[in-house]
């Protein structure tokens, strides 16, 4: 089986910009991305995040960076860009991994409100 880099995306809400709410909220959404994917960290080639111009509390990539074998993991964080009406207090990240599975096997997460970002993707019937 070709392995190949893959891309899997995902997303999630908090309810408050402070660094408690952050942390639960990013440590939430890469469990349930490992989980789904049965995702090894020492697989990912990099993951970017993005925040809500509304959170800065804390780099969402430093919780990241926490995880167990994620230590050597290239992380980013960006701003999201506004959009006027756009959802509020949202996190989002794009993980590059290499993998033996088809893109369509990929499993992209949206949890809390960010569910409705992405319903043709979202695992809010399974969450």
């Amino acid at each position: 089986m070709e392995w190949k880099v893959r891309a899997i995306r995902g997303a999630t809400t908090v309810t408050e910009n402070s660094v408690k709410a952050i942390r639960i909220a990013v440590t939430e959404l890469i469990e349930e991305i490992e989980r789904q994917n049965q995702l090894d960290p020492e697989e990912i080639v990099s993951a970017t995040f993005t925040a809500t111009r509304d959170l800065d509390a804390i780099f969402p990539a430093a919780i990241a960076r926490d995880r167990p074998k994620w230590d050597n993991v290239p992380l980013l964080d960006v701003q999201q860009m506004y959009v006027k009406g756009s959802l509020e207090c949202c996190i989002r990240v794009l993980i590059h991994v290499n993998t033996p599975q088809p893109q369509n096997k990929i499993i992209h997460v949206y949890l809390r409100k960010a569910k409705n970002l992405r319903p043709d993707w979202s695992l809010a019937e399974l969450v």
